[in-house]
């Protein structure tokens, strides 16, 4: 199933996208897609009914992130090999977390904010594993029965932020805006291999990103399983797996965003997004 939450900020409804395309209306069965919704025997439930029979939306106003009260987003950091080079970074030992709060969330199309006096804002597209039942010091072989689904995140970066200003990673990656997710969440049944999905990213019709998660450094289930060593995982978290090479930071010289640039970015059988970038200013 392809789950997916629409309307206006604020007001998202649950729906689904059928085998034709269309959106669908779910009000009906959940009251949103969320930790509850992801728990299997709930997906198993979803997955019944008959998509035909639900309300066809011919128009949405706008989608929302696919999942509704995401606790924690855990991010993981030089998890492609080519992406470390790139920056000049070794390859990790073990995986490198940092977590970006669920203020930063915003839908695959809504606008991505430069924040106050930025000059180094950047592009990063991810898998996203979305979990759906609880793991905690789960092993690597049972891994993925934790997990929901998948989806495209964007994780946006300010390198100034992130690299120049002290401190950890955190502060670079929360801002405002810096989490597009979506188009919407692929639940895990559809994707077969989760290890050779290529994903690509575009700014102003330039591809700088265009990689597969074949090369990832660790695994999906292994990232997982790491972890849930270190905190619970819970039903509706989400862990953005890593970015592979072409951020505007790798390029010679570096490039960032600036308002008014148009990103595209996607992931294979997951959908696309696109985003176009606008100065921060006071509401």
């Amino acid at each position: 199933m392809k789950l997916v939450r629409y309307g206006h900020i604020g007001q998202e409804k649950p729906g689904l996208i059928d085998t034709q395309g269309q959106l669908r209306d779910l009000s009906a069965h959940v009251a949103d897609i969320n930790g509850t919704t992801l728990a299997p025997g709930a997906l198993q439930q979803l997955a019944a009914l008959d998509a035909a029979s639900l309300p066809l939306v011919s128009q949405p106003q706008r989608y929302g992130a696919p999942v509704a009260q995401v606790g924690k987003i855990v991010c993981v950091g030089l998890n492609y090999a080519d992406h470390a080079a790139e920056t000049g970074a070794p390859i990790p030992a073990e995986p490198i977390l940092f977590l970006k709060p669920s203020s930063s969330i915003v839908g695959p199309y809504d606008e991505v904010v430069i924040p106050r006096g930025s000059v180094k804002t950047d592009w990063e597209v991810e898998l996203g594993v979305v979990i759906g039942t609880k793991a905690s010091y789960v092993s690597e072989e049972e891994a993925l029965d934790y997990v929901a689904g998948y989806t495209v995140i964007n994780d946006v970066s300010e390198r100034e932020y992130q690299l120049e200003r002290g401190g950890q990673w955190d502060k670079g990656k929360g801002c405002d805006s810096f989490s597009p997710i979506g188009p919407w969440m692929v639940t895990r049944d559809e994707v077969a291999n989760p290890q050779a999905l290529k994903l690509w990213l575009e700014v102003n019709g330039k591809r700088f990103q265009d990689g597969s998660t074949q090369t990832m450094i660790f695994s999906v289930p292994k990232l997982v399983s790491y972890i849930s060593e270190f905190m619970s995982l819970l039903p509706g978290d989400i862990i953005s797996t890593g970015t592979p090479p072409g951020v505007g930071l790798g390029q010679r010289p570096p490039v960032y965003l600036r308002p008014g640039d148009h990103m595209r970015l996607g992931i294979e059988g997951l959908g696309e997004q696109r985003q176009t970038t606008r100065a921060w200013r006071a509401l």
